[in-house]
């Protein structure tokens, strides 16, 4: 079971979209991109992802893409 890394389209259109492109193109990770995560106030302040269910915020894409990596190598599946 891979990873699951969930994406806002509206964080995605805000800039978020390098770090998705970059992960998809991961075989080991599961993305899917949503119209809506409801998570609002920190797809408007921040570039985010949800991974395995748990928030990941980071300010750039760049820094977003190392800190889901991170997380996923802190809290593996199993």
């Amino acid at each position: 079971m891979n990873p699951m890394v969930e994406f806002c389209i509206s964080n995605l259109a805000n800039g978020s979209q390098e770090a998705y492109e970059i992960l998809e193109r991961d075989p080991n990770i599961d993305v899917l991109e949503y119209g809506c995560l409801s998570y609002c106030t920190k797809c408007s302040e921040s570039f985010y992802a949800v991974v395995n269910g748990d928030l990941v915020e980071a300010d750039s894409p760049a820094e977003l893409t190392k800190a889901i990596y991170q997380y996923i190598d802190e809290n593996p599946l199993w």
